[in-house]
């Protein structure tokens, strides 16, 4: 018992020198970056807005009041296709978490064989089976069978946490993904309002086009009875059938981009072209109510991309530690338990048939590292990558931000000043009417006065529609839409 003793004392500390060994040559060759800081500071405030109260935390069904366009919402968010490949992508990756967290954990399985052979006489093993017997009178089989059932479990010791921290990489990745699809969502909602409010600003158009027509087409039929009565030339007629030509032609190519629209916010909710159900809404009575920005700091809690970026962060740190877990020693531990004879007669005989074996193994690499070394390398890249990944996600959102509340400021100066110029137009109209009635002015005037108070027209409705565009951007950069 003592030798016994002494060997396995010698056994022990021959062990742990070599782990010593082993990680003195991983404390002097392991490569050693600086840590950068994490989070990067915001500015205080948007402007002069010192207001705590953010819009973003408004659900969209409260935010979007028109129930045409809630509905159209809802069914996006339950037809969409990407938002349900983004789904999938995301089960996937729960399936991921539990796989690394398998790995970590012993693995048993059973393991079962047959199998016959026969060695040469003239050979090492022909030689001793020959001369030895199983039992007194008894050779050994010739061909030789052997059978084989039982268990073997294997199991890596997570010594320096590397399982674990691959795991929880894995697990914040998926926490990132969810992320991921919040952001899907606030665009999908965002992009939906975008072409709703696009497609009622083109049926305005339309409208005025329309009553362009028959104003221009009215104006027609008088130059050609002040024609025949020789108060105006052929010249006159020419000009108004020109522009009634030209108005006609804008009507096709609006209703070209109504069916254009249409068909986008179909692809969008996850169903073939259909109209898109849109009355009882006056498009220039539409609220442009302000939008509560909040503080720049709570970007880094509404926006999910925001969010996102920072979990792949500390994916990205998990990573390096895993990596840098590759330079120590790695511990694992086999274990057999089973029956095996060449007889089946014999199988389940014991203690004779029965079989174990315990084996613990630990490896070091010592010699030949670049691979594990450029590994590591590459994780402190893709670490430094994140982090100025989140930095200019932080910094896209607040400049996103910071550009809508000037947008929806200037919009609204922009709408009353054009707002006016269409009353005035619209006055002028009737004023050369009468005026070209009386033949105090000529057909060119009424023509400009026509097509200016048309275009003025136009620009207050696409006025109108970027007052709405920016009041929905804004939303989104606050990272509202995804609750």
């Amino acid at each position: 018992m003592t030798t016994i003793a002494m060997r396995m004392n010698r056994t022990i500390i021959t062990f742990l020198t070599i782990i010593g060994i082993s990680l003195t040559f991983s404390a002097c060759s392991l490569p050693t970056l600086v840590n950068r800081a994490e989070k990067k500071n915001t500015p205080e405030k948007y402007a002069n807005n010192q207001d705590t109260l953010n819009s973003a935390r408004v659900n969209w069904k409260q935010y979007f009041s028109d129930p045409n366009l809630v509905a159209l919402i809802d069914t996006a968010l339950r037809n969409n296709q990407e938002l349900n490949i983004a789904i999938q992508e995301i089960s996937m990756v729960r399936n991921e978490v539990m796989a690394r967290k398998g790995e970590y954990l012993p693995f048993v399985n059973v393991v079962g064989g047959a199998g016959v052979d026969k060695v040469g006489r003239y050979t090492r093993y022909g030689a001793l089976e020959a001369n030895n017997e199983i039992a007194p009178g008894k050779d050994f089989p010739e061909p030789f069978s052997d059978f084989m059932i039982g268990l073997r479990a294997t199991w890596e010791i997570d010594i320096w946490r590397k399982l674990r921290n691959a795991r929880k990489a894995t697990y914040i990745r998926y926490l990132s993904s969810i992320e991921g699809r919040n952001f899907m969502v606030t665009n999908l909602v965002a992009e939906i309002a975008n072409s709703y409010y696009e497609l009622l600003a083109l049926d305005n158009q339309l409208a005025i086009v329309m009553r362009n027509i028959d104003i221009q087409t009215n104006a027609l039929e008088i130059v050609r009875l002040q024609k025949q009565a020789a108060r105006v030339t052929e010249l006159a007629v020419r000009r108004f059938e020109a522009q009634v030509f030209k108005t006609r032609s804008l009507q096709f190519e609006i209703q070209q981009r109504i069916i254009e629209t249409e068909n986008r916010i179909n692809f969008l909710v996850g169903r073939f072209p259909q109209p898109i159900n849109r009355e009882g809404v006056t498009f220039l009575d539409l609220a442009t109510d302000s939008v509560k920005t909040g503080i720049p700091s709570q970007l880094l809690e509404n926006r999910p991309d925001v969010r996102q970026a920072e979990r792949e962060l500390e994916a990205a740190k998990l990573d390096v530690k895993v990596a840098k877990a590759n330079f120590y020693p790695s511990l694992a531990i086999s274990a057999d338990v089973g029956f095996q004879a060449f007889n089946l007669a014999y199988f389940l005989k014991t203690p004779e048939s029965l079989l174990f074996s315990l084996v613990g193994d630990m490896f070091q690499p010592l010699v030949n590292r670049r691979k594990i070394k450029a590994d590591y390398l590459n994780a402190n890249a893709q670490q430094m990558k994140a982090v100025y990944n989140y930095e200019r996600t932080i910094l896209m959102a607040y400049i996103e931000v910071a550009n809508q509340v000037a947008n929806m400021d200037n919009m609204a100066k922009s709408y009353n000043l054009k707002a006016q110029q269409v009353d005035a137009l619209t006055k002028s109209i009737e004023i050369s009417n009468t005026l070209f009635n009386s033949a105090r002015a000529d057909y060119m005037e009424v023509l400009l006065t026509q097509r200016d108070a048309l275009e003025s027209k136009f620009d207050l409705i696409e006025t109108k529609m970027q007052q709405m565009h920016a009041r929905v951007n804004i939303y989104r950069a606050l990272g509202g839409g995804w609750r």
